[in-house]
């Protein structure tokens, strides 16, 4: 039914905007110049930039090779829609920009010119709203980059389209858009609103709608509805850029952004480890470090780390050397779990700038077969029951099934920390229940813990086998110790942590990370395996940092 209905609203979109009669509605007088001009602080990527040149767009873990000199076709065969998405949102302009010089600046030109020969009308994927916003914020904000030094005839070109794009994004934001990709829409209609000139309708669309979403999606803790950590990251951004444009126009910065900014800084502290980048939840990345530090910077909100973030549903364990991040919240709700992963109670460790336990990432598509591997259960330091994922990962995004009840306490005491989290996304299969029992003592150098599957009350589980798995970072080296169910991991700096393991049987697998780009890197995890009767089961396990080398 809910295809059915896409393919009717697709249809009638094609209708109503596919046709000349809406291109000529969308005519009006072509602004000349910019009325204010934002700044751009972000760093690009040289090596991005570079391989534009060399004629290769590679977009959400996509390559597709184009000529270096000529236009590209901006639909190409094959296509994923995060190439697409990526493609036509223009943000790697700022790639180009780091590569500086003038064939940069000619290059970026020509691939403008060429997007405009190919998409100067309505198209259901180059002109969405929200891909059209984040075009638009890219266009204006590189402004001095590729077009303020160009011929008349380019800046007219670019101009009236942007103009007609805007008035486009007025008539259909806020679509049925959610989350980041609404923000992003909204980002679009502000530096319209404010850039181009005459546009006051854009711009006050923008604040209503920024001022509706910000207490829906930015919860009180600071954390993004979305539950991961590189979106965190991307919607602060997008807020630290609505904020510079008001500033530059001499506008109100309203109180809902400036506290929206003030409350995510620190929550976006809260997810990044001690070697500067963030940790792997619902999709997330580690992101580049040098990004990061520019987002806490331009932000200029002093906040410290969250220890916990009880709205968001996380916790932050520090002792000594030692952070523990955990996933103690229920998945965001559906429309707002594009990528949400079934990571509920997975756990992260670094010690120092070297990350021991990891989730497995994700890879930028989002979809097709990498989306199930990594958003799948099992691609997290987290407890599986009978191979069965704790929330149903879809095909197309999103989760089906998940859990209702996702429970969590905290107690601190002289500097140790004792976090014990449930969650039921296996009591209607199984009439199981997850607990997880977490300790790090005050020195940092004793990580405990204790994974129980409980029978749900009035429930007779059958029996049914169970893994947990710690993914290792792969620059961990396990050490076998011979008869017993221990291993020693080595991290690359020489510090060595004993696990040891009560109550199921140990084993060292292959794993795979893709905490970063679109490669995955081979690495190791360690399982602890076993079968859950219908009384139910207990496994602990202890890691403690060795004190001599073994």
């Amino acid at each position: 039914m809910g295809d059915g209905n896409g393919r009717f609203r697709s249809g009638m979109a094609r209708l109503a905007y596919g046709n000349p009669l809406y291109a000529l509605m969308l005519g009006g007088k072509a602004p000349g110049a910019l009325a204010v001009v934002p700044p751009d602080p972000w760093p690009g990527d040289t090596d991005s930039g570079n391989a534009i040149l060399a004629g290769r767009m590679r977009f959400a873990g996509q390559e597709i090779a184009v000529d270096p000199a000529g236009a590209p076709n901006w639909r190409p065969q094959g296509a994923t829609s995060g190439w697409l998405r990526t493609a036509h949102g223009f943000e790697w302009l700022r790639d180009l920009r780091a590569v500086g010089g003038d064939m940069a600046r000619r290059r970026a030109r020509v691939l403008v010119w060429s997007w405009l020969d190919q998409n100067g009308g309505w198209h259901a994927q180059s002109w969405a709203p929200d891909v059209l916003g984040v075009r638009l914020a890219s266009w204006i904000g590189l402004h001095d980059f590729y077009c303020a030094s160009a011929d008349d005839e380019f800046r007219a070109r670019v101009f009236e389209s942007m103009a007609r794009q805007l008035r486009h994004l007025l008539r259909v934001a806020p679509a049925k858009l959610d989350g980041e990709r609404l923000i992003g829409a909204v980002k679009g209609l502000l530096y319209g609103g404010y850039c181009l000139p005459d546009q006051d309708k854009a711009a006050r669309e923008a604040l209503r709608l920024l001022d509706r979403e910000l207490p829906r999606q930015i919860l009180p803790d600071g954390g993004h509805v979305e539950r991961n950590p590189s979106i965190q990251m991307r919607v602060l951004r997008d807020l630290i850029d609505m904020r510079a444009v008001l500033r530059v126009a001499r506008e109100e910065v309203p109180e809902s952004l400036q506290h929206a900014i003030d409350r995510m800084t620190p929550a976006l502290r809260f997810f990044r480890h001690v070697d500067g980048g963030l940790a792997l939840f619902n999709g997330g990345q580690e992101e580049d470090q040098a990004l990061i530090d520019t987002v806490l910077a331009q932000a200029d909100a002093r906040g410290r780390p969250l220890k916990s973030a009880p709205h968001t549903g996380f916790e932050r364990l520090i002792a000594g050397r030692t952070l523990v991040l955990l996933d103690t919240g229920a998945p965001p709700p559906a429309g707002l779990d594009r990528a949400a992963h079934a990571g509920t109670l997975s756990m992260e460790v670094s010690v120092n700038k070297e990350r021991l336990i990891v989730n497995c990432g994700s890879h930028p598509s989002q979809r097709g077969p990498w989306r199930a591997a990594l958003a799948g259960t099992s691609a997290h330091s987290t407890m599986v029951v009978a191979d069965t994922n704790s929330s149903e990962v879809l095909d197309k995004g999103g989760l089906g099934r998940r859990p209702s009840h996702v429970g969590c306490e905290r107690q601190e005491s002289d500097g140790a920390v004792l976090v014990v989290a449930t969650h039921n996304g296996y009591s209607k299969g199984f009439g199981l229940l997850h607990r997880r029992r977490v300790y790090l003592a005050d020195n940092g150098e004793d990580l405990r813990g204790e994974d129980t599957l409980e029978p749900v009350i009035g429930a007779t589980p059958q029996p049914q086998p169970y893994a947990i798995r710690f993914h290792l970072h792969p620059q961990v080296e396990v050490v076998p110790i011979q008869g017993s169910e221990q291993v020693l991991l080595r991290l690359p700096s020489g510090n060595s942590w004993r696990m040891r393991v009560t109550g199921a049987a140990l084993e060292v697998a292959e794993s795979v990370y893709l905490g970063s780009g679109d490669e995955p890197r081979r690495t190791r995890q360690i399982m602890m395996q076993g079968q859950c009767g219908p009384e139910g089961i207990t496994v602990k396990w202890a890691l403690r940092r060795e004190r001599k080398a073994a």
